[in-house]
């Protein structure tokens, strides 16, 4: 038989009359003058009851003082079980407990803030791997390392694995961290994937701004390419007056600052003046009187009618 159907419904009558003692318990547990009005009382089964005090405590609104009281069978005197303050049903609650790892949102971290990685995360992969055995005459070779680190020996204090911050020679991270591999872990595809959708979903072609752009990134002349598989369709806007200066874009975004959307024409060049202006004609300030001396005079007196 269950605890629910041996649990009596009619509280204890004794039990139910003991207010001022559950009142009692209930200011010996609080501070004083926090301990509302009773609000009632809930039968817990056969001679136990818990009455309900309200509490006038800042912070804790809508809690209650639960004070559970009980009597033995065949007797006369009640006496108090416990007394707890718990949430009533319109009770202010701290939200419940999430790890930092899934709390942490993209803008959080300030100045000064570390934001450590799990060792297995799955946007994350090694930047070199050590799966295929090299060859015994390559660099990577254990026949090869022991050999350096045999050499090594002589000028060294220990081993080339006991130095600080420098790899065993002969060792993949040794080759690689010549090479420049420094870093060693690298993007995953499932990192990559991630990403790839925040960015899309932040500056993507189903954005409102995308939606309403005169044409696409990929033709603009502010973007700015991207190394890697990411470049294939990503980029960075470099226009100050886009919304998306300095993010990565998707070559499918694009705004009303694309670099082809309205190009400023060129200032009209006028044709040229029927009547030119621009020059000065020279006039004489005289009229001419006609040519001068012996040879006119005879031109003149050999015309026709001339006397």
């Amino acid at each position: 038989m269950s605890a629910a159907t041996t649990r009596s419904r009619t509280p204890d009558r004794l039990c139910a009359e003991a207010v001022d003692l559950a009142r009692t318990a209930a200011e010996e547990a609080a501070a004083p003058g926090v301990v509302g009005d009773h609000e009632g009382l809930v039968s817990e089964g056969d001679r136990v009851v818990t009455h309900y005090f309200g509490c006038t405590e800042l912070g804790y609104r809508g809690w209650r003082w639960a004070v559970t009281v009980a009597r033995a069978s065949r007797a006369k005197v009640v006496t108090i079980d416990e007394a707890v303050l718990l949430p009533g049903p319109d009770a202010v609650l701290a939200p419940e407990w999430v790890p930092w790892s899934e709390r942490l949102r993209p803008g959080d971290m300030g100045p000064g803030d570390l934001l450590p990685t799990d060792a297995e995360d799955l946007r994350l992969e090694p930047g070199w791997s050590g799966e295929d055995e090299p060859p015994p005459n390559a660099a990577v070779s254990h026949e090869m390392a022991d050999l350096v680190e045999a050499e090594d020996a002589e000028i060294t204090a220990g081993p080339p694995a006991d130095l600080p911050l420098a790899p065993p020679r002969g060792s993949i991270a040794a080759v690689a961290d010549e090479l420049g591999l420094r870093r060693p872990r690298v993007l995953s595809r499932y990192g990559l994937h991630i990403a790839a959708d925040r960015w899309e979903e932040a500056f993507g072609p189903k954005t409102p701004m995308a939606q309403a752009a005169p044409a696409p990134c990929v033709s603009c002349g502010f973007l700015t390419p991207i190394g890697g598989s990411l470049g294939q369709a990503f980029g960075v806007c470099a226009n100050e007056f886009s919304p998306a200066d300095g993010r990565v874009v998707s070559l499918s975004y694009g705004c009303g600052g694309h670099s082809e959307a309205a190009v400023m024409p060129k200032a009209p060049q006028p044709p040229a003046p029927v009547i030119d202006e621009t020059r000065i004609d020279p006039f004489p300030l005289r009229a001419e009187t006609g040519p001068a001396g012996p040879a006119a005079e005879e031109a003149v007196s050999a015309e026709p009618g001339h006397s």
